[in-house]
């Protein structure tokens, strides 16, 4: 993991409770917290965990976007998925649980805050505590779903489809209709060409799906 400086917990406790309610059901669980978890904050382009990292801690994210990609046989990166806010890498705590290096990359998509937990306190939850145990459970339930609908869109959806269902994925994370990305950066979590994306966006501004600025998109339709 890249090595940034921990920043000063504001109020943690506050932050588990207000997006991990399901922890907050525990206040024994939540009272470890502020003992054993580091907050770090990274800017828009970190990369929080590299490919053969060897993981030792889960995160949570409190704050931002994280994106997580993948290498395909081509050595090309695929986006897998986002994290925002209330949400954990199911892949790292597989990681974590079998010592396994990172085959990964996550990095921050925008301004972030992320709480890390150290694998052996991740561990001694799982024997002390149901509440967690049952956490990291529903985020690999959650996760396999998102997964499975993934390759479904990309084994079954058209480019366009996909390109759209990007870019209200973005939209909803943000909390913005207003997308300010290059044709660039989406060909990239796309893993097409950026002639391609274009060519979309084109079709899709002349459809009157979206409107087209300079590296922005507005989304005119939910």
């Amino acid at each position: 993991m890249t090595n940034h400086h921990s920043t000063k917990i504001h109020d943690l406790i506050t932050d588990i409770r207000e997006l991990f309610p399901q922890l907050a059901e525990d206040e024994q669980l939540l009272q470890e917290f502020d003992d054993h978890i580091k907050v770090k904050s990274y800017k828009k382009g970190d990369i929080i965990v590299d490919y053969g990292d060897q993981i030792k801690f889960v995160p949570l994210v409190l704050e931002g976007i994280l994106k997580v990609l993948r290498e395909n046989e081509d050595e090309k990166e695929v986006l897998l998925y986002f994290l925002s806010g209330g949400h954990t890498c199911a892949a790292s705590f597989s990681c974590c649980m079998i010592k396994k290096r990172s085959e990964i990359k996550v990095i921050a998509d925008t301004k972030c805050r992320v709480a890390f937990i150290p694998l052996d306190t991740t561990n001694e939850w799982m024997r002390k505590y149901s509440t967690w145990r049952n956490f990291v459970f529903s985020a690999y339930d959650e996760r396999l779903f998102s997964m499975i609908d993934t390759i479904d869109r990309l084994a079954f959806s058209k480019l366009d489809e996909q390109l759209l269902n990007y870019l209200h994925e973005r939209a909803d994370l943000m909390g913005n209709k207003e997308i300010r990305l290059s044709h660039a950066d989406i060909a990239r979590d796309l893993s097409v060409s950026r002639e391609a994306i274009s060519r979309l966006l084109k079709k899709l501004e002349d459809q009157g799906t979206i409107t087209l600025g300079r590296n922005k998109i507005i989304l005119k339709q939910t």
